[in-house]
This record gives structure tokens, C-alpha cells and sequence, in this order.
């Protein structure tokens, strides 16, 4: 059988990940993902499946996104070069809302290089996590 070719790193280290569903794709965009960056990815995902049970996983635009079957999406995750962006796409209806970046609805976080390590930021992207969930997402999940 033929070995498996990683995945192509786009700019910024994202990783080219075909569209897919499930758990698999998302593992596969991690594992693809190089140093503090793949820390960050396994992170996020964790915190994320925890804090929203039966959530729907998926790889669209070559990015992680996270929905609730009939819901919508309510969140995605890219990698660029000097942070991880974590997008929630009903962001301006969260409370307090993400500072971060704005377009439309949507809003995000950069997370940075040992940025995860504080514990009171990994306890706001669990509550905006729980928050974003619990409303209509975007698109279908």
C-alpha cells in the first residue's frame, strides 16, 4: 500500500485538507499542523468538543469548522504564520464580545505562541464557545 502524502502547507502553515466531514478530516488538519500551532489545534478542538456535546466537525475552505446539526456552523479555526484564529461567525451577539477582528456578524480571537497557557482566556472561549453554540449558526452543519 502506498504511503500516505501529508497534506500541502498553504501560506502561513494551514494545511490543504480536502472538504470532508467528521472527526477524521479536523484530526488530520491537526496532525498536519507544525509546533505550537498543532498544540493550539489540539487545544481548541478539545476545549471545543467538551464544551459542546454532539457537536458536528467538518473541513471547509481548508479550515476546521464546528456546527450543530440543523443549527449551523458556529465556529471555524485558520492558521497563519503568527497566530491561530478562532472565528465565531454569530461573534457580535456573544457577551461579552470577542475584541478581536469584526466583519458583519462574525468575530474572532488571534491566538498566540503560549497564549493558551493563561487560564482565564481558555475559560472565556469555553463560555463563547457554549454561547455561540446555543445560537443559529451560519450555512448548515
Amino acid at each position: 500500500m502506498p504511503k500516505a502524502t501529508p497534506p500541502r502547507l498553504l501560506a502561513g502553515g494551514n494545511p490543504q485538507i480536502a472538504k470532508a466531514d467528521g472527526d477524521a478530516p479536523v484530526q488530520a488538519y491537526i496532525a498536519a499542523l507544525n509546533g505550537w500551532q498543532q498544540d493550539v489545534g489540539q487545544r481548541l478542538d478539545a476545549l471545543i468538543t467538551h464544551s459542546v456535546p454532539g457537536v458536528h466537525k467538518a473541513v471547509r475552505w481548508n479550515s476546521p469548522m464546528y456546527g450543530m446539526p440543523g443549527q449551523g456552523w458556529f465556529a471555524s479555526v485558520h492558521v497563519f504564520t503568527h497566530y491561530v484564529k478562532l472565528t465565531f461567525f454569530k461573534g457580535s451577539s456573544l457577551q461579552p464580545a470577542p475584541s478581536g477582528g469584526t466583519a458583519k456578524e462574525a468575530r474572532w480571537v488571534d491566538i498566540r505562541e503560549g497564549q493558551l497557557d493563561a487560564p482565564e482566556l481558555e475559560a472565556q472561549l469555553a463560555q463563547w464557545v457554549q454561547q455561540a453554540a446555543a445560537m443559529p449558526g451560519w450555512g448548515k452543519a
